[in-house]
């Protein structure tokens, strides 16, 4: 298996992803790259639930989930976000394939508080092997965050916390979150590179502020296991440099100190 690159795509930057964007990711994989795309939807969910008249509410940041709201989360994400992300690989020239986590139970979940959140879950397991078979064959799965429980219900995950599952599994090289910003600005300059300890400064210091503090915060919590680097790129305005690396901010977990 050669190096894994997972990629979180947002819901609200999906439609403003460019035609760069999916020719650079096809670009990487001729570098020996292997691309898995893991993406949310919110904003469309948020739009279907008010066309249909079903109501919803937030708890503690997590939309509480009825088996109602969880029918249509399954039909935007597995039947339209999913599959424009992949006719989009697919036109760039890869072959791109569209999954949910409960296509050969790629991902098993349990729930995080059922009386509280409903049908939210939180994954347990990654089928690591199916992915690693379609990576061998050049084959970019396009991963919509559902996962089933072993009492067979299907469970909202959220894209980021699946996105790091993902990243763990395959032992990815790298995690990166496609969003709507260039990466972490500090007095109108890109930074390329930044530790985890200077993000959460720059978040004390009110250098990091409003709509990126919850992007670098979930950035920082894929900081675990044997992800030790995530990135922040612009998906609208996506670039390669010279040695065909996608330009944005690489944030690598804090040295140890050694006493």
């Amino acid at each position: 298996m050669q190096d894994v690159i997972v990629l979180k795509c947002g819901g609200s930057t999906i439609d403003q992803l460019s035609e760069d964007f999916f020719t650079n990711i096809q670009l990487l994989q001729e570098t020996g790259l292997k691309p898995v795309i893991v993406h949310g939807g919110g904003p469309e969910i948020k739009e279907m639930l008010t066309k249909l008249n079903i109501s919803f509410e937030f708890v503690n940041g997590l939309r509480k989930t009825t088996e109602d709201i969880m029918n249509v989360v399954e039909m935007v994400l597995c039947g339209n976000v999913n599959k424009r992300l992949t006719r989009s690989l697919n036109a760039a020239g890869m072959q791109a394939i569209g999954l949910s986590g409960s296509d050969a139970n790629l991902f098993s979940a349990k729930p995080i508080d059922f009386a509280q959140f409903g049908y939210v879950g939180e994954i347990e397991q990654v089928n690591d092997l199916y992915l690693k078979n379609l990576l061998d064959q050049d084959i970019v799965p396009v991963l919509a965050p559902i996962a089933l429980g072993q009492d067979g219900k299907r469970y909202n995950v959220n894209a980021d916390t699946a996105a790091g599952a993902v990243a763990k599994a395959l032992n990815a090289k790298q995690l990166i979150f496609v969003t709507d910003v260039p990466g972490v600005m500090k007095n109108g300059k890109l930074l390329a590179t930044v530790t985890e300890e200077t993000i959460r400064d720059m978040i004390a210091d009110d250098t990091i502020y409003g709509g990126m503090v919850p992007k670098v915060t979930a950035a920082l919590d894929s900081l675990t296991g044997a992800v030790n680097e995530v990135m922040i790129v612009d998906g609208k305005q996506s670039a390669l440099q010279s040695d065909r690396r996608l330009v944005g901010t690489v944030i690598k977990k804090t040295a140890e100190v050694v006493q």
